[in-house]
């Protein structure tokens, strides 16, 4: 008898390839407009990018789209069809069949960001990105094959959902890829964490929405720490705080005030004068890992608008730090490294980087905002044991950034 697991493996693609022998995808989005990840991802992977100072044309092919909002203007994913020769189809399961009766694609894109979608009473935006993948999965099963897939972002605001993605990915044997452009954007100046290194504390300071763009600074932060000694254990426990509140601990804990002014010191969009004067309304997140590391993200919108990090490494006398840099405009070429992950994803039949670090950071900001909504008490996390080992590989960008122009 076959096993599941040998079912779902699919080593040889069962249908015709795209053009000049390219892949098969299905785009899965939200909402397709101007600048929205649909169009800074998707438009990449329909007509091509600009990576390591070369023009990269799509190494896989769009075949299908499925969009689950039409923006009431400015909608970006009929035209875009037209443009490229793209059914848009009505249904999740339609766009991955082509209509037909069993699964017709190479690889699945899910971008659930941007959208008219809800907030909950935690202040977490509750984009379809579990509702997505469960529908993908379902065509799977009811195929017998899988295929590769990647997800926009956090993968849910919700824990258990987050584990239940994951857990189909391993039920059915899929490659898959999740989370943002920041951790493997440009770095300045270029910095990794030495793999095995022994890495006490560590800081992320950043600005934005606690959820949205805590995400991305919590992951960047991971991306960095999870190459320390004796890889990731997951974290023990999360807690937040708001206001003042940050300052005081902060004083409290005397480890953090060196580390937070070498990741401030990277940034290029800092203000003058103080920053706990500057710093409208600063957050900063509490983590304490299993394995003792201890972490904080400082979210400090009015001070800096970027992203940085700082580590305390034993054996050595400064802190190691660096700024994530993002494309502040049009091309937004840090997206340029996501896609190009995307497609080393889907061609290779292999995640770059593992799933377990989005995982892991989809339920520690998950907890963090459950401790705020709970006047910033400690949140204990005893499921959050994901372990796994960093890839040795740098992965982040070392090429030019470019220039600053209207095409992507």
């Amino acid at each position: 008898m076959i096993s599941r697991r040998e079912l779902f493996s699919a080593p040889v693609l069962l249908v015709p390839q795209g053009a000049a022998g390219r892949p098969n995808i299905a785009l899965v989005i939200t909402e397709y407009r101007h600048n929205a990840h649909a169009d800074v991802i998707g438009t990449r992977l329909l007509g091509g990018y600009d990576y390591q100072g070369r023009r990269q044309q799509p190494r896989v092919k769009v075949v299908s789209m499925f969009t689950d909002q039409i923006p009431p203007r400015g909608d970006m994913s009929r035209p875009m069809a037209q443009k490229y020769g793209v059914p848009i189809f009505d249904t999740v399961r339609e766009s991955l069949t082509l209509k037909g009766s069993a699964l017709a694609v190479d690889g699945v894109v899910v971008v659930g960001e941007h959208g008219r979608y809800p907030y909950n009473e935690k202040g977490q935006h509750l984009y379809p990105r579990y509702e997505l993948l469960s529908q993908v999965v379902d065509v799977f099963r009811s195929s017998g094959r899988s295929v590769p897939v990647f997800c926009d972002k956090h993968l849910s605001t919700d824990w258990k959902k987050a584990r239940q993605m994951v857990d189909w990915s391993k039920e059915l044997n899929f490659p898959f890829l999740a989370g943002s452009s920041v951790p493997i954007s440009w770095r300045r100046p270029e910095l990794e964490i030495a793999f095995g290194a022994p890495v006490k504390y560590a800081v992320a300071a950043a600005y934005g929405g606690d959820e949205a763009y805590g995400y991305h600074a919590m992951e960047a932060l991971q991306a960095m720490v999870e190459r320390r000694r004796g890889g990731e254990t997951g974290v023990a426990s999360v807690q937040a705080y708001n206001g003042p509140e940050v300052w005081r601990w902060t004083d409290a804990n005397p480890w953090t005030a060196p580390l937070l002014a070498a990741a401030v010191s990277r940034s290029t969009t800092r203000k003058e004068g103080d920053i706990r004067v500057n710093a409208r309304r600063p957050t900063v997140f509490e983590l304490r890992y299993k394995d003792g590391l201890r972490a904080a993200v400082y979210m400090l919108d009015g001070h800096i608008a970027d992203f940085n990090f700082a580590a305390a490494v034993d054996g050595q006398r400064e802190p190691a730090s660096t700024q994530f840099f993002l494309q502040g405009g049009r091309p937004f070429g840090h997206f340029s490294t996501l896609v190009h992950y995307i497609e080393e994803l889907i061609l290779n039949k292999r995640a770059p980087y593992p799933v377990e670090r989005t995982l892991l950071v989809t339920g520690a900001l998950a907890a963090c905002m459950e401790s705020v909504w709970r006047g910033n008490t400690l949140i204990e996390t005893p499921y959050l044991n994901v372990t796994y080992n960093a890839p040795k590989e740098s992965l982040y960008n070392r090429g030019p950034v470019p220039p600053d122009k209207e095409d992507i």
